[in-house]
């Protein structure tokens, strides 16, 4: 055989044994670069994605118990890091005009304790309320728009306050600009006839919790934790 034709045999026989190699590569190729193969649409299964509390309620909301007229309200509920509001359609005391602060903030506090309706919990909404937990007008030397929790605030759950001032705020139970005003509950003031008052001019009865004014803003609704240190002393 002349020299050019073991030349061109050995030509094909490397590219018989090259093209399994291109192949390869070009398959491997394709994995990083599509190597011409049309990208699908259809994601890779890369397992179960990070889980999120939705904190959306649908449209529809759940209708009370009972029947007569009913307003809906705004309740504020822990969900995730945050207090975020949910609407509720509840009959309130005064009706539609609920004008009056205590029956009102009872009314509005009921609310905050109840265990979260079934679309609410499917969301991830909660409440940090406790359920013994109960409210009263201010005491003597209060002023109008005050409001005295039966426990003290600073042995509340931090996000059991925020819900309490988002939930007021608004709303009757607030004063005029939305501001909150809460303290905790109010020493016995009271004394018989026959006390009577000590040198310095006062009474041997201990002076009511302070009282601090609370307003629900961004930093409130989002960062719960800060109730206890948040509001204005009074």
């Amino acid at each position: 055989m002349s020299r050019d034709g073991v030349v061109r045999r050995r030509g094909r026989t490397r590219r018989r044994r090259a093209a399994p190699v291109t192949v390869l590569l070009c398959v491997l190729a394709s994995l990083a670069t599509g190597c011409g193969i049309r990208a699908t649409s259809v994601p890779v299964d890369a397992g179960a994605a990070p889980s999120r509390v939705g904190c959306v309620l649908p449209n529809d909301r759940e209708s009370p118990d009972g029947g007569g007229a009913t307003s809906v309200i705004r309740v504020y509920l822990v969900c995730g890091s945050r207090v975020s509001p949910v609407e509720r359609e509840v009959r309130m005391p005064g009706g539609h005009s609920s004008a009056e602060r205590l029956p009102v903030a009872r009314k509005l506090l009921d609310e905050l304790q109840r265990q979260p309706r079934v679309m609410e919990d499917t969301a991830g909404f909660e409440t940090a309320v406790p359920e013994q937990l109960t409210i009263s007008k201010g005491t003597d030397g209060d002023p109008d728009e005050a409001l005295r929790l039966s426990r003290p605030l600073d042995e509340l759950p931090r996000y059991a306050l925020a819900q309490i001032v988002c939930t007021y705020a608004d709303t009757s139970a607030a004063d005029a600009e939305g501001g909150v005003v809460l303290g905790g509950p109010a020493e016995d003031g009271s004394s018989d006839g026959d006390s009577a008052d000590d040198a310095t001019g006062g009474t041997d009865s201990e002076a009511a919790a302070p009282l601090r004014r609370y307003e629900c803003g961004t930093a409130l609704r989002t960062h719960p934790q800060s109730a206890e240190t948040a509001g204005t002393q009074l």
